[in-house]
C-alpha cells in the first residue's frame, strides 16, 4: 500500500528541480473527492490513485500526468465533475483524466466482441499516449488487489488484462509493465498452467540463483582487472508468463530453456558496452548466432542493449546483456521513460505516435467490418514479432510467419506492386518462405511490372500488405 509520503518521496529523488505543487494539489483534492470511498479490498479508495500515480512517477512521467493518476477516478465515482477537475487543474490534466475516463467505460466480453471499444482505444492513444500510460499504471493496480473482486468479474479483467493491455505495454516497449501484467493475470486465466510452470521451474530458479552468482562474481574478477567501472551487474529472472510461452515453442521442454536467468552488466557509456562484450568473449566462448549488437541496430521500439549466450566454466550456457543506465531505463519503460518522450516527444497534439499504431488507426479507417478488423488487430498487435534487417541495415519488425513480400510493402507499396523475388541473406528464397529473426531481405523488382498478383493474398500475412494488394487489385 502507497502512501503520500511514499508519493513525495518518489517526487523528490526523480524530479529534483521540479515544482511539485501541482501533485500535492491533486493529492488533497482526489482525497477529499474519495473521502470515505472503500473499494472492495477494505482499504481505503485514496489508495489506489496514489498507487497509480507511484508508478507513474517511477517511470518519471511528466507531472500533469502524475497528477491525473491522483485524480483519474474522481469525475466517475465521486460528486465531483469533469468541469471540477478542469477549473482546479487546468485543459491539459482534464483532457487526460477524461480520456482515462472513456478508456474505464468499455466492458470487455473477449477480442471478438471488443472491437469498438478497441477502435476507440486506438484513436484516443494516437492524441495522446499519455492517456494509454495512465491507464496501464491504474490497470497494474488493480491486478495487484484482484483477490478483493467477485470471481466472474476476476476473470474478465485478467483476459482483458493478458489480450489487451500486455501486448500495448509491448508495443509501447514498457517491458517491465507488460512482464508484471501478464504474471499478474496468468494464475487467474489459466490456473493449471501456471501451477505446472511454478512446479517445473521452482526446483531449477534455486540450482540457476546460485550458478548466476557464480557467473556474476568471476564477471566482476573480469572487469576489476581489466579497469573497466561498471555501475551494476545483477541477475535478471525470467517472467514466469514469458517462461510458459517460451514452453510452448521448446516442445514442454524446460532444459531448453537457456535464459531463466540472464546476466545484465550497466556500465557508463555506450564505448564500455563494446569493450565489456570483447572481455566477456575472451573469457568465454560465445554460441554461434547468438550475438545480438541491438545498440547499432535498435529494435523499433527503441530498444537497445548488446546480448550474448557464452559457455561457462560449469558446463552450462548463461545469456549476459550489457547496457548504459539510459537504455536499461528505455528497455524496462520503453516510451513512458523519461529520455525518450523528452528526445522524441510523444506530448502535445503535434508529435507522431508510433507507425504501428498510426497503421492501426489507418486499418480503422478503411476496414468497417468488425470481424476483419480484429484479424487485422490479431496479427498486427498481438502475434509475436521478429526484428529483420533491410540491406542498409535498418531494422523492420513484422509478426512472425511474414514473408519476403510483408517485408516488401512494408517498405513501400511501389516495391510490392513491383517485386519479383527476394533475396534472404543473399540466398534467393521464394516468395511464400517464413521470415526469422535477423534475416537481411533483399527485394528485387521489375520496374515495369504495376500490380501484384492476386495470389499473393493468399502469402501474406500482415494487414497492411493485405490491404495494399487489395486496394491495387481494385484499381
Amino acid at each position: 500500500m502507497k502512501t503520500f509520503e511514499e508519493l513525495k518521496k518518489i517526487l523528490v529523488i526523480n524530479y529534483p528541480d521540479a515544482d511539485i505543487n501541482v501533485v500535492i494539489r491533486a493529492f488533497h483534492f482526489a482525497s477529499e473527492a474519495h473521502k470515505g470511498q472503500k473499494r472492495r479490498t477494505g482499504e481505503d479508495y485514496i489508495y489506489h490513485a496514489l498507487a497509480t500515480a507511484y508508478t507513474l512517477a517511477q517511470m518519471k512521467m511528466d507531472l500533469n500526468t502524475v497528477a491525473a493518476g491522483l485524480l483519474h477516478d474522481v469525475p466517475e465515482d465521486t460528486d465531483f465533475s469533469f468541469d471540477d477537475i478542469k477549473n482546479n487543474f487546468g485543459n491539459e490534466i482534464y483532457t487526460l483524466v477524461k480520456g482515462v475516463t472513456k478508456l474505464g467505460t468499455f466492458k470487455y466480453r473477449g477480442l471478438e466482441r471488443y472491437a469498438e471499444n478497441l477502435r476507440k482505444m486506438f484513436l484516443a492513444m494516437s492524441k495522446d499516449l499519455r492517456v494509454i500510460i495512465i491507464k496501464l499504471a491504474d490497470r497494474l493496480h488493480n491486478m495487484r488487489t484482484l483477490k478483493g473482486v467477485r470471481k466472474e468479474k476476476r476473470l474478465r479483467i485478467a483476459q482483458e488484462t493478458l489480450e489487451i493491455y500486455a501486448p500495448i505495454a509491448n508495443r509501447l516497449g514498457m517491458f517491465r509493465m507488460k512482464s508484471q501484467l501478464e504474471d499478474l493475470a496468468f494464475p487467474y486465466v489459466y490456473p493449471k498452467e501456471y501451477d505446472w510452470v511454478q512446479s517445473l521451474v521452482r526446483d531449477r530458479l534455486k540450482t540457476e540463483t546460485k550458478y548466476i552468482e557464480k557467473i556474476k562474481k568471476l564477471t566482476q574478477k573480469l572487469l576489476t582487472k581489466n579497469d573497466v567501472q561498471y555501475i551494476q551487474i545483477k541477475g535478471r529472472i525470467k517472467s514466469v508468463y514469458s517462461i510458459y510461452q517460451k514452453l510452448l515453442r521448446k516442445g514442454k521442454d524446460i532444459n531448453k530453456i537457456y535464459d531463466l536467468i540472464a546476466l545484465r552488466i550497466l556500465v557508463e557509456d555506450v564505448a564500455d558496452c563494446y569493450s565489456v562484450m570483447g572481455m566477456v568473449h575472451k573469457r568465454w566462448s560465445p554460441l554461434k548466432g547468438r550475438v545480438k549488437d541491438f545498440i547499432a541496430q535498435p529494435k523499433p521500439n527503441g530498444y537497445q542493449s548488446l546480448h550474448t549466450s557464452v559457455f561457462t566454466d560449469f558446463g552450462k550456457v548463461a545469456e549476459i546483456q550489457i547496457r548504459t543506465i539510459e537504455m536499461d531505463e528505455e528497455a524496462e519503460y520503453g516510451i513512458a521513460a523519461h529520455s525518450r518522450y523528452k528526445e522524441v516527444g510523444i506530448l502535445g497534439k503535434k508529435k507522431n505516435p508510433p507507425r504501428w499504431l498510426k497503421h492501426l488507426i489507418d486499418i480503422q479507417k478503411t476496414i468497417t467490418d468488425n470481424t476483419e478488423f480484429i484479424k487485422h488487430i490479431k496479427t498486427d498487435l498481438f502475434l509475436n514479432q521478429i526484428f529483420v534487417f533491410t540491406p542498409k541495415g535498418d531494422v523492420i519488425e513484422l509478426p512472425e510467419n511474414a514473408t519476403p513480400l510483408d517485408f516488401a510493402y512494408y517498405i513501400h507499396t511501389d516495391i510490392g506492386n513491383q517485386c519479383i523475388g527476394a533475396k534472404v541473406n543473399d540466398q534467393i528464397a521464394p516468395l511464400t518462405s517464413t521470415l526469422k529473426s535477423g534475416d537481411v531481405i533483399e527485394i528485387l523488382t521489375n520496374k515495369s511490372r504495376k500490380y501484384p498478383n492476386p495470389d499473393w493474398l493468399n502469402i501474406v500475412v500482415t494487414s497492411m500488405a493485405k490491404t495494399k494488394i487489395r486496394s491495387q487489385i481494385k484499381k
